[in-house]
C-alpha cells in the first residue's frame, strides 16, 4: 500500500484542487485543445523538474519540508532566511484547502436555499475538515479516492455539459493558467509527496522510481478532468464531499510538518483555523483567489532558486542517482534557468489578467 499510497494521493489531490481552481482559471468547461497542449508542456518542462527536486531535497535530509530547511540551508552554507519558503509553504497548504473548499462548495450551493449563507456552511464545512484530519491517512485516502471517482462517473453519467474540443489562437494568458494548472494544482512545492513517500524515498536508489509514477498519475488527473464538469447538483454535492475529505487529509499533512518543528498543538490548530477560515469572510473570495495562485508559484519558484543555485552540486548529484550524467544535466538546466523564467513569466501573465 506505501508504494502506491503517494500515486494514489498525487490523483486525488490533483484532480480535487483542479476543480476547485478551474472556475477562477475559465476552464472548467471550455475544452480547447491548445491550452491542453501547452498544459502538457508545462507538465514536462515544469511539473517534472520539480517533482525530481521535492524528491533529490527528502532523500538528502531523511525528514520532512519544514523540518528539513534547517538542516539543507546548513548543508549548503546559505541564509536562514531561505527557510521561510518551508513556511510559507505549510501555511498555504490548509489555505489552498480552503480555496478548494470555498470553490467547490459555492458551486453545490447555487440556487439553493442556502446560497446567501455560504460562509456559515464553509466554516461548518471546515471544522469537519479539521475533525476528518484526525483519522488514519489510508482512510482518508480512500475516502477521498471514492469522492474523486463517484465526482466522475456521475459527472459523466448525467451529462457534462462540455463544450466539444477546439482549436483557439493561444493568447499570453493562458501561459499562466497553464503553469498555475501544472504547478499549484498538483500540489507542487508544498512537500506532500516528499511527506508521504519519504520512507519509499529512502529505500530506492533511484528518484525516478518515486517522481515518474507521482507524475503519471497527476498526468491522469487532468486528463480525467479534461471529461468533467460539475453541471448537475448531485456531482456537486459528491464533489463537496470529495474536497472536504481532501482539505482533512492536506491539514493532516500540514499538522504534522508543523508538530515535527514542535510547534505547540494549538499553535498548529490555530494555524490551520486561520488560513482555513478567512476564506469564510464575505466578500474576499475574488482577492484571495489570485493571492492563492501567486503564492502557490512564488513557494515554487524559491524552491527552483534553492536547489538550483544554492544548494551545491555534488549534494543534489548523488540524491537524484540518475543513471547518466546527461539527465542529471538537464535537469539542472530546467531547475536553475527554465523553472525560475517560466515561473516568472507565467506571474506576468496571470497578473496581466487582471490590470
Amino acid at each position: 500500500m506505501s508504494r502506491w499510497l503517494s500515486p494514489l494521493m498525487a490523483f486525488c489531490l490533483s484532480f480535487i484542487i483542479i476543480a476547485g481552481l478551474a472556475p477562477s482559471l475559465s476552464i472548467q468547461i471550455d475544452r480547447q485543445i491548445d491550452f491542453w497542449l501547452l498544459w502538457l508542456g508545462t507538465m514536462v518542462l515544469l511539473a517534472l523538474p520539480i517533482g525530481y527536486l521535492e524528491v533529490a531535497l527528502a532523500k538528502r535530509s531523511k525528514t520532512t519540508a519544514l523540518n528539513a530547511l534547517s538542516a539543507l540551508t546548513r548543508d549548503a552554507d546559505a541564509s536562514q532566511r531561505w527557510r521561510i519558503v518551508g513556511w510559507l509553504a505549510v501555511v498555504f497548504i490548509p489555505f489552498l484547502a480552503g480555496g478548494v473548499l470555498s470553490n467547490i462548495s459555492q458551486i453545490a450551493l447555487h440556487d439553493s436555499i442556502l446560497a446567501s449563507q455560504a460562509h456559515f456552511v464553509l466554516i461548518s464545512l471546515a471544522i469537519v475538515a479539521l475533525v476528518l484530519s484526525y483519522l488514519p491517512r489510508q482512510i482518508l485516502l480512500l475516502l477521498t479516492a471514492v469522492g474523486a471517482i463517484a465526482s466522475l462517473i456521475l459527472a459523466n453519467v448525467l451529462g457534462t455539459a462540455l463544450q466539444p474540443w477546439h482549436v483557439t489562437a493561444i493568447e499570453f494568458k493562458e501561459w499562466g493558467n497553464a503553469t498555475i494548472l501544472a504547478l499549484v494544482a498538483n500540489g507542487l512545492g508544498l512537500g506532500l509527496y516528499w511527506q508521504t513517500s519519504l520512507s519509499q524515498i529512502q529505500q530506492q536508489e533511484q528518484s525516478s522510481k518515486t517522481v515518474v509514477p507521482i507524475w503519471l498519475a497527476q498526468f491522469v488527473a487532468v486528463i480525467a478532468f479534461g471529461y468533467f464538469a460539475m453541471s448537475t447538483q448531485i456531482t456537486a454535492y459528491s464533489m463537496t464531499f470529495a474536497a472536504v475529505v481532501a482539505a482533512a487529509l492536506m491539514l493532516q499533512l500540514a499538522r504534522e510538518q508543523l508538530a515535527q518543528r514542535q510547534i505547540a498543538v494549538v499553535i498548529q490548530v490555530l494555524i490551520l483555523l486561520v488560513a482555513l477560515l478567512v476564506w469564510a469572510i464575505p466578500n474576499l473570495k475574488s482577492i484571495l483567489n489570485p493571492i492563492l495562485m501567486l503564492w502557490g508559484l512564488v513557494i515554487c519558484l524559491i524552491y527552483s532558486i534553492f536547489a538550483g543555485w544554492i544548494m551545491k552540486i555534488s549534494h543534489l548529484r548523488k540524491a537524484m542517482s540518475f543513471s547518466n550524467e546527461i539527465f542529471y544535466n538537464i535537469w539542472r538546466i530546467a531547475v536553475r534557468i527554465v523553472l525560475p523564467l517560466s515561473i516568472v513569466v507565467a506571474m506576468i501573465s496571470f497578473i496581466g489578467q487582471f490590470i
